[in-house]
């Protein structure tokens, strides 16, 4: 694995790190990091064994990949002389709203420019990342990126154009789900549970459903209707499920976190 250096040392970071190292795919050794004015690079290196760097100059030296984990709102302040330093190298960014013609104008020298948008389940090395490129990618170069963002869990290569409905679907969907696991708590609460016995019925409920749809070959409407007996109890729920729009308010939701990340990648 060619050395990658990560500026930035936070969740996503660290999952990165961590994921490359445990699968093999990364020494501690090919890795390096840098953070701000706190001592999350300072924690991730003595956790990991990969290396500190003390300036971007000693960061960078070595480096063949840069991944930008930042805060999107620092890329602007970003010091100037990673123009010089990214020059001939790949960089790849998760911040999100940061469209990729934003990064290349930052960093106009790189080789070739990747912007990736994972989500959080990507910290149990259990997510999904969305990515484009730049340019095509050498297979060098698409081998890096295959594992920095496998480190993460799966992925799937679109067009830019279509990152934003990412964003808004599995960027923002763990949200929605943790939303509906806490809705379903409550109306355990509700119906005569207690707090933590709904909670917890609530929580294997959504893992479990989960990993059967990532295991069958049947449509989530197939399996729903295997749960679902005529006149029923599951029955009675979908039907009041139906006549309050819940689909239509999913998807409301997620048009919503769409056109709002349409707006912010304007923005910046």
């Amino acid at each position: 694995m060619s050395n990658i250096a990560f500026i930035g040392a936070g969740r996503m970071a660290s999952a990165m790190v961590g994921g490359l190292i445990s699968s093999g795919a990364a020494r501690p050794s090919d890795l390096a990091c840098i953070g701000g004015n706190d001592d999350t690079a300072k924690h991730l290196a003595e956790a990991t064994g990969i290396r500190l760097a003390g300036s971007l100059p000693d960061l960078l030296a070595k480096a063949e990949a840069v991944v930008l984990a930042c805060k999107p709102q620092q890329l602007s302040g970003l010091d100037a002389s990673l123009v010089a330093l990214t020059g001939g190298k790949l960089v790849l960014s998760i911040l999100a709203g940061k469209r990729i013609e934003r990064i290349a104008q930052t960093f106009p020298g790189a080789r070739n420019v990747v912007r990736a948008m994972p989500n959080t389940p990507g910290q149990i090395g259990a997510g999904i990342t969305g990515w484009c490129s730049l340019r095509p990618l050498s297979d060098g170069d698409r081998s890096i990126v295959t594992a920095i963002l496998g480190s993460l869990g799966k992925t799937v290569e679109l067009q830019e154009s279509l990152l934003d409905a990412v964003t808004a679907l599995s960027g923002s969907g763990p949200a929605y789900v943790f939303e509906f696991a806490a809705a379903l708590r409550e109306a355990g609460v509700a119906a005569g549970l207690t707090r933590e016995a709904a909670y917890s019925l609530a929580v294997e409920t959504i893992l479990g459903s989960a990993k059967l749809m990532a295991r069958s070959t049947a449509e989530a409407e197939e399996l729903r209707n295997q749960v679902t007996s005529p006149n029923g109890t599951t029955y009675a729920g979908l039907k009041r499920m139906e006549a309050r729009g819940f689909r239509d308010t999913i998807l409301e939701t997620v048009i919503a976190a769409r056109d709002r990340s349409i707006e912010l990648s304007r923005e910046g």
